[in-house]
Parts: C-alpha cells; structure tokens; sequence
C-alpha cells in the first residue's frame, strides 16, 4: 500500500473526526487527496502528533468522534514517549495511525529505526489497544474496529517507501491552519468540547 492511497482511505473515514496530521510529505499528500477543516496540520513539528492529539482527546468529550493522529515512523520515533504518555493517561477517543515506510521519506529516503523497533509491540507493551496492516482494505477493517475500543488505539501500517509525484507543497499558513481547525472545532463541535 501506498501512503497517498492510505491518506485516501483515512480521509474517507475521517470526515466527522478531528485529525492532527504530521508534517512533510504526509501533510502535503493528505492535503492533495482531501484538505479539511477538521484537519490540524503540525507543519515543522516532527514527532508532536502524539502528543497534541493526546492533549486534544483529554479536553474534548469522550463521546465525541474520536481524536484521530496520522503520525510517520520517522516522527514517532523522534519522540517515542508519546506512546506511554498516552497510555499512562489513557483517552478514551484517542486513535493513532502510524504509517510506516520505514525511512524519512522527504529527507532522502534515509532509514529509520523501524525494521527493528516492533512500534505496534511498544504500544501494546504500554497501554494501547493495537491493529496492523498493510492493505487499504485492511486498514479500512482496523480504523473500524479501533473506533470501538475505549482507551487509546494504535493502528499500524506498513507502507510502501517513496511520495507521491506532483503533490504540491502546502504553503497554507501555520497560524490560520490553527485558525480554521479551531474555528471547526467550536462549530462543528461545540458540545464535544469541554468547558
């Protein structure tokens, strides 16, 4: 599977949901198949997705749609204590989607550490609920099975290496991205969010 067609598959089953997305080629790619209000692009912000989706999923309702993160390996492993973070703190509505390609794929295609960290092991090591695949009809299959767990879910995937051709860089600003997502959050989501 291809990232851009697991971004095409997330971005269908995500509509309701709020999504904070990692930077790079994945934030680019997901924003050419589907740029959403309901999404919170971390621009320059390698390794954070866990850790403002955690914090997002702690102050919204529980009963609201699930915080959804798409992270990379790359990125998780620049800040892997997200994962017992989270699970020490355990949101009920807090899914985490790790596309792994197995390299730092807008840096050179360089690897990273993932052929011999087992991330979805670490996680069920440290609380979460896990799922893997490599399909997209897989993935389809374990975002809908997480979203009926309680307590943080972790869906792995493994992807194919390389990006997407002639996907356009996202040069929407950082500030107004932050803007539209939290203006679609009261909107969309007023009740959700807790006082």
């Amino acid at each position: 599977m291809k990232r851009i067609e697991a971004l095409q598959a997330l971005a269908d089953l995500t509509g309701r949901h709020p999504v904070v997305v990692t930077c790079a080629a994945t934030s680019r790619e997901l924003a050419s198949v589907k740029d959403g209000d309901n999404h919170l692009y971390l621009l320059d912000a390698m390794g954070l997705v866990g850790s403002v989706a955690t914090g997002l999923a702690l102050n919204v309702d529980p009963s609201a749609p699930k915080v959804v993160g798409i992270e990379g390996d790359g990125s998780l492993l620049m800040n892997p204590n997200v994962l017992p973070t989270g699970g020490y703190l355990a949101p009920d509505n807090l899914l985490l989607v790790v596309l792994d390609n197995g390299v730092y794929g807008s840096t050179g295609a360089l690897p990273t550490y993932s052929s011999r960290v087992d991330l979805g092991r670490f996680a069920a090591a440290v609380g979460w609920t896990t799922r893997s695949t490599a399909t997209v009809d897989g993935l389809k299959a374990a975002f809908g099975e997480l979203l009926t767990v309680r307590g943080p879910a972790f869906l792995y995937a493994r992807i194919e290496a390389g990006n997407a051709e002639g996907t356009e860089k996202l040069l929407i600003d950082p500030v107004s991205i932050t803007d539209r997502f939290t203006r679609w959050l009261r909107e969309d989501h007023a009740s959700a969010v807790a006082a």
